[in-house]
């Protein structure tokens, strides 16, 4: 059977989608944003994103079944989308009651994905306040440069030197001192008297 294009079913940038496998018509998943608690408890909050990621069930009258099980669509909205490979959001096999439960042949669009990764971080808290371990967020840091992140730079390894010459870079090693300590002290103080008579000199002139 040919491929075509259903206008009531909401797909991701027009992509085909083969007729045999349309149930009913999707909801429009909406933008992905951050799930919204009403209670402060984690046990509690718990209970309100699972609901949110409940697979819809079909409307018959005993209710056997789910409305979107089907291979690419979102088993709560009923979107088409297809994961890449390496795309960070990419959710886990859905479950038929969201964390337990039979494995199901849909899948979650970006914005319920993003909810499921929010539920799993929150998993992770409750296991810790369980056991009386203190939980920390995941929060990425950007990727400082060794050479930085080592504080003020007084020597340059193999490796330094060859990546800044790779950028361009010119390194002269430092000239020799042939001065004395005394030599210095007196060339100091030369140009400190010089400094002060500039000093006098404005002064005067006020």
């Amino acid at each position: 059977m040919a491929m075509i294009y259903t206008p009531n079913i909401i797909g991701q940038n027009n992509a085909m989608i083969n007729p045999r496998k349309i149930s009913s018509n999707a909801r429009s998943a909406g933008p992905i944003i951050t799930f919204e608690f009403r209670s402060l408890d984690s046990k509690k909050q718990m209970k309100e994103i699972k609901k949110v990621l409940v697979p819809e069930k079909k409307r018959f009258i005993l209710r056997y079944g789910y409305k979107f099980n089907i291979r690419d669509r979102c088993i709560v909205c009923g979107v088409h989308h297809v994961w890449e490979a390496g795309d960070n959001l990419r959710p886990p096999i859905p479950l038929t009651h969201v964390n337990k439960g039979r494995p199901m042949r849909g899948t979650f669009c970006a914005k319920h994905s993003s909810i499921h990764k929010q539920m799993e971080m929150l998993e992770q808290q409750v296991i810790a306040e369980k056991h009386g371990l203190e939980f920390k967020r995941y929060i990425p840091k950007a990727r400082i440069p060794n050479v930085i992140s080592r504080g003020p730079v007084v020597s340059l390894t193999d490796k330094d030197i060859i990546s800044l010459t790779s950028k361009g870079w010119e390194i002269t090693p430092p000239k020799a001192e042939t001065t004395t300590a005394e030599e210095k002290l007196v060339e100091l103080l030369i140009e400190l008297k010089g400094k002060i008579g500039q000093i006098d000199e404005l002064v005067g002139e006020e």
